[in-house]
């Protein structure tokens, strides 16, 4: 394997005001950009090259698609005289974009051992290249504009695949690969007493209403009636579900949703996803993470649990998951007292959830709301009320997969800092279990 990279990932700038200034993209597209090298500098060619599960990418292809979108939707349609690197790889790395032509099946992406990753990594500098003199030449139309800074926060969200997609990777081999050395060890200490925080019933907007960057099913901003509700100060602990499997949570089918227990039958669900427990003895918990195996620390927030795995959770504690109406103005309501807690990101380089010994207590507001883990919802992913999709190939970025979907919040530990906000709609199955997906608790008021 290569040497092992430990340095810090680049410093994002603030972002401009104005996504027409083309500076200020040029400066955020080389932060990016580096970023995602970054993540893959401690790999070898083999690691990047091979997809653990159809759901999952290699990290080789994300270096790619995330070129692929650049060239695709901004260098040929923008930078008179471009050379394609190579003709192919516009269905090779093409991911759902139909309105753009075929694509390689994505179950097969594994399969694709050429390009090589040199040669892979030789088309992000053509790329790179490319864009950074259409950027600094200026007179970028708004449109072009536009589709840069989509895809800037389209390869963060790439950044984010690439920590999740690898750690399934490495779950796969018995060695227990290290990605990075973990950050020092767990601070001591148990987490803060679970707490709560009303909310009064009203009439409240969410979603996204500028100023700043939102995907498109982020708005339009709009108002919903929400009862009086209370949600958890925290996000439930390793440590508290450990409870709910030791009270016979994986063995109770009244906890559960019948697609759910149906699911964690067939599939043997006794534990969150990467959580062995030690053969012989008895409740002592370890987990694979990316820094290796380790204890499972109490105090960490639980994560890699499936939907159904969070709303069993959640029915045994006596509360329900959030709708996503109510954890967004929860959340808003944190901004704006100037409490944001922000948790842990990918900038931290952790990869794995923090114990909040050291975080808020929880009479001074909700801890962890940002980073750590995403949080899942009880709320379908759907579209807003007057939600339109945008014309042309990013209307199928977003609308197409408004079915069979989740919605989760708040990011995790492995979203970059700058890509996460209130408003944000992360959105996976039921059934999935490879994000750092964790749960809040959430109950009708008292």
């Amino acid at each position: 394997m290569n040497e092992i990279q430990t340095a810090a990932p680049p410093a994002a700038p603030p972002p401009a005001e104005s996504a027409a200034v083309n500076t200020d993209l040029a400066a955020r597209f080389r932060t990016i950009r580096e970023t995602t090298s970054w993540l893959a500098a401690p790999l070898s060619p083999e690691d990047c090259t091979v997809q653990a599960m159809p759901d999952a990418s290699p990290t080789k292809w994300h270096l790619a698609h995330t070129s692929w979108f650049f060239e695709t939707f901004v260098l040929v349609p923008g930078l008179a005289g471009y050379s394609e690197f190579h003709p192919d790889f516009r269905v090779l790395f093409n991911s759902y974009y139909n309105s753009v032509g075929a694509q390689h099946a994505r179950f097969e992406r594994g399969l694709i051992t050429r390009p090589s990753l040199a040669e892979t990594r030789a088309y992000r500098e053509h790329v790179d290249a490319a864009l950074l003199r259409l950027l600094e030449k200026g007179g970028l139309s708004d449109e072009l504009a536009a589709f840069v800074e989509v895809g800037l926060h389209h390869e963060q969200q790439h950044q984010e695949l690439i920590v999740t997609d690898l750690k399934a990777l490495f779950a796969r081999n018995p060695l227990g690969p290290v990605y990075r050395p973990a950050l020092g060890t767990p601070a001591p200490g148990a987490a803060p007493p679970l707490g709560w925080k009303r909310f009064e019933e009203g009439v409240l907007p969410i979603g996204h209403d500028g100023p700043g960057f939102a995907f498109d099913n982020e708005g339009p901003r709009h108002r919903v009636f929400l009862e009086s509700f209370e949600i958890a100060t925290r996000p439930a602990t390793a440590g508290e579900y450990l409870e709910f499997m030791d009270d016979g949570g994986y063995r109770r089918p009244e906890l559960w949703l019948s697609e759910g227990w149906g699911q964690a039958q067939a599939n043997g669900w006794q534990a969150p996803l990467y959580w062995l427990e030690r053969e012989g003895r008895t409740g002592d918990w370890h987990q694979q993470t990316l820094a290796g195996w380790r204890p499972v620390d109490p105090a960490e927030a639980v994560c890699h649990l499936s939907f159904y795995e969070a709303d069993a959770f959640a029915r045994w504690a006596g509360a329900r998951l959030p709708t996503e109406a109510e954890w967004e103005v929860a959340a808003t309501a944190e901004l704006r007292s100037g409490r944001k807690e922000e948790g842990n990101f990918l900038e931290d380089g952790r990869f794995h959830p923090a114990a909040p010994a050291s975080l808020a207590s929880p009479s001074k507001g909700l801890s962890q709301l940002f980073g750590d883990v995403w949080e899942w919802t009880q709320s379908p992913y759907v579209g807003y009320p007057g939600y339109r999709p945008p014309q042309g190939a990013l209307g199928e970025y977003n609308g197409k997969f408004m079915v069979n979907q989740i919605v989760l919040r708040g990011g995790s530990c492995a979203t970059p800092r700058s890509h996460i906000r209130a408003t944000y709609r992360n959105f996976f199955p039921t059934g999935a279990r490879w994000q750092f997906s964790g749960v809040r608790l959430a109950r009708d008021a008292r």
